[in-house]
């Protein structure tokens, strides 16, 4: 057992966010592990880029409203305490509504790879995409 050291908070880089994210890495153990965990902060509109997942991806919701996208349109509201599961592959975007900060713990697992490709990036979420219009 030991008490691992802690991470600085890290902003969250523009190729990935749009608007101001931070983010605080609390678990990213060593194999055999393949669980990690984020703290991410988002500021009033800000939200990832699209993505998706490998192994899936959960977002347990601690402060504010989530929103989180899906390629088909559809934006689901999430208050703090609830918990969206994203299943493995599927492309989705998350963030803060427009009128306030919101926070949630990102929780996946890597790949057998550990390279980096359990997470695979897209482009940036349109203003439209945002507020629930057209996806594509």
């Amino acid at each position: 057992m030991e008490i691992r050291p802690q991470e600085p908070t890290t902003a969250g880089p523009s190729a990935l966010f749009t608007g101001d994210v931070w983010f605080d890495v609390l678990a990213a153990p060593p194999a055999p592990s393949r669980l990690r965990v984020n703290l991410v902060r988002f500021a009033p509109g800000a939200r990832t880029h699209w993505h998706r997942h490998a192994e899936g991806q959960s977002l347990h919701v601690t402060q504010g409203v989530a929103r989180v996208g899906t390629r088909d349109g559809r934006v689901l509201e999430a208050p703090a305490g609830q918990t969206v599961w994203c299943p493995p592959g599927e492309e989705h975007w998350h963030g803060a509504g427009p009128g306030a900060f919101m926070e949630h713990l990102a929780m996946w697992e890597t790949t057998d790879a550990r390279d980096g490709s359990e997470t695979t990036w897209a482009e940036p979420v349109t203003e439209e995409q945002y507020a629930g219009g057209d996806a594509r």
